[in-house]
């Protein structure tokens, strides 16, 4: 029932398994892949995808070191560079405050082990990304680069990295639809509720009201289970259903928030503190609020980052785009 969960059997993305495999194929002969980029809507199976298939190349090829890292939660380069290096390297006498960052890539260049995948999640979230360059020229390691969209990741992209990085290969997923969040579903009641206890209606019901977002779905599907076993019911009814829809909204927008970089918290309160705003206020408002403000572009790709995950919307054209909270 949790959305990180990753089953054995994934569903409706045999082609970006199937994809992602063969780029990944080279490391069962002890040689480095191709880095890749999975890019598509929040919820759409990206990190599931990504996971599942390293973990049906682990059970393949003897020698492979993996690590995932999601870089909106651990978005400085130490931080990055210190789950990299954890799970492969000594990190013990790592100090956060006094260890220089120079000191942790040092160490990571010297590691000599099997072929290392990693996987960094939200990789747009990297407040410096010339963190994939010095990975990239690693000769043992290879990434798998996720995000939202294209261009909150390569358009930062300078010279050098973007010789490097620019021809990754790329993996687009598209939203699931109805019938392919009540087939996930439906796996996950299999796994995880009794026989019988929600019909197909119910699961229907449940993926309208997730508009295409897996993530959405399992935790309806989740808090409707718990919400029947407080009351004692055998069966998740449709009430049971849309009575947990603004509760489960809310707890998935709660650990969204609670993700957020220090500016971007800035910039989401901001906005929620008014009706709406519109982006040349919205910006002299961040810049009084916060020491070293970002540039202009910096704050319009935090704010994306925000409207894809449901947090704010946008309205307008660029130059008279208005901002406030999504309810």
């Amino acid at each position: 029932m949790r959305s990180e969960f990753v089953p054995n059997d994934v569903k409706h993305r045999p082609a970006e398994v199937s994809h992602l495999s063969d780029i990944l194929r080279p490391v069962t002969k002890g040689n480095r892949p191709e880095p890749s980029f999975l890019y598509g809507p929040s919820g759409a199976g990206k990190t599931c995808i990504a996971r599942h298939t390293l973990e049906q190349l682990q059970q393949n090829v003897v020698d492979l070191n993996t690590q995932y890292v999601n870089c909106w939660e651990e978005h400085t380069g130490f931080q990055t560079l210190y789950h990299v290096l954890d799970a492969v390297g000594n990190t013990h006498d790592i100090h956060r405050r006094s260890t220089p960052t120079d000191e942790l890539l040092q160490r990571l260049r010297e590691y000599d082990g099997p072929q290392y995948i990693v996987i960094l999640d939200e990789v747009d979230q990297l407040e410096d990304k010339e963190i994939l360059y010095d990975f990239h020229r690693i000769q043992n390691l290879s990434m798998i680069l996720i995000a939202n969209r294209e261009e909150d990741v390569f358009s930062d992209f300078d010279g050098r990295l973007s010789s490097r990085l620019q021809t990754c290969i790329r993996i687009r997923f598209n939203q699931y639809d109805l019938d392919q969040l009540v087939t996930i579903l439906e796996d996950r009641v299999q796994w995880g509720l009794e026989q019988g206890a929600i019909e197909t209606e119910g699961l229907e019901r449940i993926a309208d009201h997730a508009a295409g977002d897996a993530r959405v779905a399992i935790g309806l599907l989740r808090n409707a289970a718990r919400q029947a076993a407080q009351q004692q019911t055998e069966r998740i009814s449709d009430d049971v259903i849309d009575a947990v829809v603004s509760e489960t909204k809310t707890e998935i927008r709660q650990k969204t928030t609670d993700k957020l970089t220090p500016h971007q918290q800035v910039l989401y309160e901001l906005i929620t503190d008014t009706d709406h705003i519109g982006g040349g206020d919205l910006y002299d408002a961040y810049r009084n609020a916060v020491d070293n403000a970002k540039t202009r572009r910096t704050m319009r790709n935090y704010l994306a980052k925000l409207q894809q995950y449901n947090l704010i919307t946008a309205n307008g054209n660029t130059k008279n785009r208005t901002y406030s909270a999504q309810g």
